[in-house]
């Protein structure tokens, strides 16, 4: 009998599993009739008597032999079902080892039966804290998580168990660097998000710790990013952010000083005299939560769930903010191509999405061109002279809430190696801009980046106008700008008499202002609310726009893209300001109009990833699996690929003689069996991929709308289309 088809439905799966236990496995099961109907049996390895197989079952049997071979426990130290009382109530831990040396005190437990971690978890905590056991680990055959119980109240993630020669401190004292961490990135192998694992360091400690949590957390990744780059770059041996068994001052000790190398390397930040407030054992916790997590990667787009939830969760009760998901982002910057020359910017920048993909992007046609290949740790690898002097010169973002702002620069100043032109300004208010000069804070932290803005500016002295070549943006779209003396810097805060309005929508003002950055012949990506593209009342807007630019591009994104912030329908509008040379100006011509189809979130606003399914066959006595397209190249078909053997004959058949003969399940024996499954499917860098038809995605998606609007851009003869 094959083990996935008694797991098939279920939430259990095998990946953690070697195939050759698998296999071993298989040779114990066998069948009994129960009840008049066929049964399968497996005579337990610890308790050595005749159990029915359940999916949990195969799990646990699955892991009794992990831990007999892998780490060498006997089975004589295992208990099944082992006795856990609460007061008069008793319960039954799957799996419990037992000490050494007190073969009657539990050493580790281990719960297999609940399917989700969160379950599991609690199960575990209650477990342990009733027996005293010191390691926990729980299991579903996909993941496997292991727990250290400090004390009651404290259970931190450690790396693994020790074997039975070993203690825990054995397994907390392993020399750990990058490419260790490469491997173990629990992103990767747990199939987890930075956002769960600070909700759970939330529930575990952050939620009683008596801190702003956002700024702790921040202070964490900060860290984290910090020692993740010094080791890439060949500065330290191992990684620092790790609890190798110190005791907890110790730890704290050693991370609050990478904090102050930290800030030292990064300035403008946090300020020279902030220390992490977490007590030892809090941070800790959230030391060993955080160490098997890789931060660094193509686009360090796993931070951005984790600090949209932070930062949202710090409004209390005041509008959110909400980030613009890294691949509606990632759409706009292959639509207007930029280049290494030009000057790009964002005027409500976030997190910095629409600046850092900039630079993403320019930088791979810059590596490109000197012939160097990107890897996995592109953000944490020295910089190539011209990379840094792009991303030093070239890109802006400017943003009015001081809280995104930081995240942005840290963003920024990590993947520019120090350099950042994030500025702390309401855009829109262009007027009070100069008396931020008079702020010593202010300056100390953004003068560098002022000083290279001002350079940019269309007239001396005056900071209406820019010559940015690109200007990217999601502006915010709730709330009005009331204020008389804004308003009437804006044409668009006009009446159609000519008067001015008592209030105008931000987004309406934001238009103008983007199109005041840009230089002639300059383009514009701007996130708008689709009303603005339909309303009667707003046609004088679309007016302005059409009398300044070429419209290039109307994209409608799905309505749950923003979700779940607002389920506000938004379209993305792409323009080229008239110019006579770049852009010569002309009354009838092409629009590109695309509307997406793949929701790439569901109505909760979680993401939808894609999924591919897959066959697997035993092979020459290894399991090998297929993408379903490959199979069924080599098979045919799962049914081809399906044999039986007839009892009582050597006679084997298909799956499709099967079903034309008259045989039935009790004539035949299953002898190849493949299985389908439905995975996950991850890029290059490890990571999961949003479901999406906006662009092709490493070659694993297919073409999308950027593809489409750079071949109309090329046969319109667009200056920025690359031909």
């Amino acid at each position: 009998m094959k083990i996935s088809e008694i797991l098939k439905d279920t939430n259990y799966k095998l990946t953690q599993f070697k195939s050759e236990y698998i296999e071993e496995i298989e040779t114990l099961i066998f069948e009994r009739e129960l009840k008049g109907q066929p049964a399968y049996y497996i005579n337990c390895l610890v308790r050595k008597k005749d159990i029915k197989l359940t999916p949990e079952e195969i799990v646990r049997q699955l892991f009794l032999l992990s831990l007999h071979k892998d780490y060498e426990y006997p089975y004589n130290r295992m208990q099944i079902e082992f006795s856990v009382h609460f007061g008069r109530e008793v319960k039954r831990a799957d799996i419990v080892i037992m000490d050494k040396i007190q073969p009657t005190v539990p050493y580790i437990v281990i719960e297999v039966k609940k399917p989700k971690l969160k379950d599991g978890k609690e199960q575990l905590k209650s477990y342990c804290n009733s027996t005293g056991a010191t390691m926990a680990i729980w299991s579903n055959g996909e993941q496997t998580v292991y727990y250290h119980r400090k004390d009651p109240n404290y259970f931190e993630p450690i790396p693994d168990i020790p074997s039975s020669h070993q203690s825990l401190k054995d397994v907390l004292k392993e020399e750990f660097d990058i490419q260790d961490l490469i491997k173990k990135d629990i992103l990767k192998t747990q199939r987890r998000s930075l956002k769960n694992i600070v909700l759970d360091m939330e529930d575990e400690v952050l939620a009683n710790a008596g801190v702003d949590v956002f700024e702790e957390v921040f202070k964490l990744i900060f860290i984290k990013l910090y020692d993740e780059l010094q080791n890439t770059r060949g500065f330290t041996k191992n990684l620092e952010f790790r609890n190798y068994g110190e005791s907890d001052r110790e730890l704290k000790e050693k991370i609050v000083n990478l904090f102050s190398q930290a800030k030292e390397q990064w300035g403008g930040i946090f300020k020279d005299d902030e220390t992490i407030d977490l007590t030892p054992s809090h941070l800790s916790v959230c030391v060993s939560s955080l160490q098997d997590v890789k931060l660094f990667n193509s686009n360090l787009d796993v931070i951005d769930d984790a600090f949209e939830y932070l930062v949202n969760k710090n409004a209390k009760g005041e509008k959110g903010q909400y980030f613009t998901p890294r691949y509606a982002i990632d759409m706009c910057v292959r639509m207007l191509n930029p280049q290494e020359h030009e000057y790009m910017i964002d005027t409500a920048s976030g997190s910095c999405g629409f600046p850092i993909h900039t630079v993403f992007d320019v930088w791979k046609k810059i590596y490109k061109d000197e012939g160097i290949e990107e890897s996995h740790l592109f953000t944490a690898e020295e910089k190539r002279p011209r990379a840094l002097k792009y991303v030093k010169e070239k890109v802006f973002g400017i943003d009015f809430d001081k809280k995104t702002v930081r995240v942005a620069r840290m963003l920024n100043i990590i993947a520019g190696d120090g350099h950042t032109n994030v500025l702390n300004m309401n855009s829109l208010d262009f007027e009070r801009w100069d008396e931020n000069t008079k702020d010593e804070e202010w300056q100390d932290t953004y003068f560098e980046g002022w000083k290279r803005l001002k350079k940019l500016r269309a007239i001396k002295n005056e900071n209406k106008e820019f010559n940015f070549d690109i200007v990217m943006a999601n502006p915010p779209f709730a709330g009005d700008i009331k204020e008389s003396r804004i308003l009437h810097r804006y044409e668009l805060g006009k009446k159609s008499n000519g008067k001015y309005q008592t209030k105008v929508g931000r987004d309406i003002l934001f238009i103008e202002r983007n199109l005041d950055m840009l230089k002639s012949g300059g383009r514009m990506a701007v996130v708008l609310p689709q009303g603005r593209f339909n309303n009667s009342s707003d046609k004088y807007i679309r007016d302005y726009i059409a009398e300044r630019c070429r419209i290039l591009a109307v994209i409608g994104l799905h309505g749950n893209v923003f979700k779940p912030h607002t389920g506000t329908k938004t379209s993305v509008l792409i323009v080229q300001k008239w110019d006579n040379e770049l852009c010569p100006k002309k009354d009838d011509y092409n629009i590109f109009f695309a509307t997406m189809q793949s929701p790439s979130k569901d109505n909760s606003g979680e993401k939808i990833y894609v999924k591919q399914k897959y066959v697997s066959i035993f092979e020459n006595h290894k399991l090998i699996k297929y993408t379903k397209e490959d199979f069924i190249n080599k098979y045919g078909s799962i049914d081809e690929a399906t044999k039986y053997k007839i009892i009582g004959s050597d006679e084997i058949i298909n799956g499709i003689e099967f079903k034309k003969s008259a045989l039935t399940k009790d004539d035949v024996i299953n002898w190849v069996n493949p299985t389908e499954e439905i995975n996950l499917v991850l890029d290059s860098h490890d990571h999961l991929i949003v479901d999406h038809d906006l662009f092709n995605h490493d070659g694993l998606t297919q073409d999308g709308i950027a593809e489409a609007f750079t071949e109309f851009a090329k046969k319109e003869n667009l200056s920025f289309s690359g031909k």
